[in-house]
């Protein structure tokens, strides 16, 4: 058994066909087919079941290649630890980013990290965080930033800021004469939320008092959609500060509108796996990302542990 075989098994895995596989792994299908039958025959177990349109592991399969994504990442792990010794920001990274986030967070960092580590280079990708999670766990990111809490034992958490939602009301609506409007006023004056997945969605129904209230209410698939439906005197809904600042996006006309006190806020962090080959990448990344908060959001007491 060899560190490439697995590679094979975890790229077919990954892909359920063969060719995209190869491709992957930058052999010919041909290589590929013949490599995991040649694993198959030393181990003396089927690993895949390719009578179904999507290729996929038996369960035998299922088990070896969650083993072989063990090994690939501790092999890894032990190569990035020898280069760490020379400069552990020379490397590239997959970070994920909550969609709710990205468009307003990174305009605001990417220049400052590119200039304090100009050997980083971050490979981003939207994800809702289910999905980010997941990517996560099976080491096809190396990291995310999302709201917080996440109750995850085998992940490190840095708290980066704590970002204010604003009640966005259509620039025609009785509540936009307000300086501040209530929770109580946002929640029954008909609130637009986001489709289901998306943590923000769970996030103003929490800060609404409306967790559990089954009702017939319109979605929206991304927070841009969201404004344009207030603008559209569809509806009001909460909007995370940065999405607010009028360098998010066009005029529209929209109002935002404090929250009366205690008001509503999410938590943002960067997310690791505690056993990450670029761990320390991703403490040194936090660190700077603290020092460039955006001026909209609020500083999380502690920092880092």
């Amino acid at each position: 058994m060899t560190l490439q075989e697995f590679r094979y098994i975890v790229a077919l895995a990954d892909t359920g066909h063969f060719g995209q596989a190869a491709e992957q792994c930058h052999i010919s299908q041909s290589t590929l087919s013949t490599q995991i039958k040649k694993l198959e025959d030393y181990l003396g177990v089927l690993l895949f079941d390719r009578s179904l349109k999507r290729v996929e592991p038996t369960s035998m399969g299922a088990e070896i290649v969650a083993s072989a994504r063990l090994i690939l990442e501790e092999a890894q792990r032990i190569r990035d630890l020898s280069q760490q010794r020379q400069n552990p920001m020379d490397r590239t990274v997959r970070l994920g980013i909550i969609p709710t986030l990205g468009p307003y967070y990174l305009p605001h960092v990417l220049t400052t990290v590119q200039e304090r580590h100009p050997h980083l280079r971050m490979l981003l990708r939207e994800e809702m965080t289910p999905v980010l999670l997941a990517h996560l766990a099976d080491g096809l990111l190396d990291g995310g930033i999302v709201a917080l809490p996440v109750l995850d034992a085998g992940l490190e958490v840095a708290p980066l800021f704590e970002e204010p939602f604003l009640a966005a009301v259509p620039a025609q609506h009785p509540l936009a004469t307000q300086r501040v409007i209530t929770i109580d006023d946002l929640a029954s004056a008909g609130l637009l939320l986001l489709d289901e997945g998306h943590c923000l969605r769970d996030q103003a129904l929490e800060a609404c008092h409306l967790q559990g209230v089954k009702s017939e209410e319109v979605r929206a698939t991304s927070l841009e959609t969201l404004r344009q439906m207030v603008a559209m005197n569809l509806g009001v809904t909460l909007i995370p500060a940065m999405a607010a600042h009028p360098s998010a996006g066009h005029e529209l006309p929209i109002c935002f509108r404090p929250l009366q006190a205690p008001g509503a806020s999410r938590q943002v962090g960067l997310i690791w796996r505690k056993r990450s080959p670029v761990a320390e990448t991703m403490r040194q990344l936090a660190e700077t990302l603290l020092q460039v908060r955006p001026s909209s959001v609020d500083a999380i007491s502690g920092g880092l542990g």
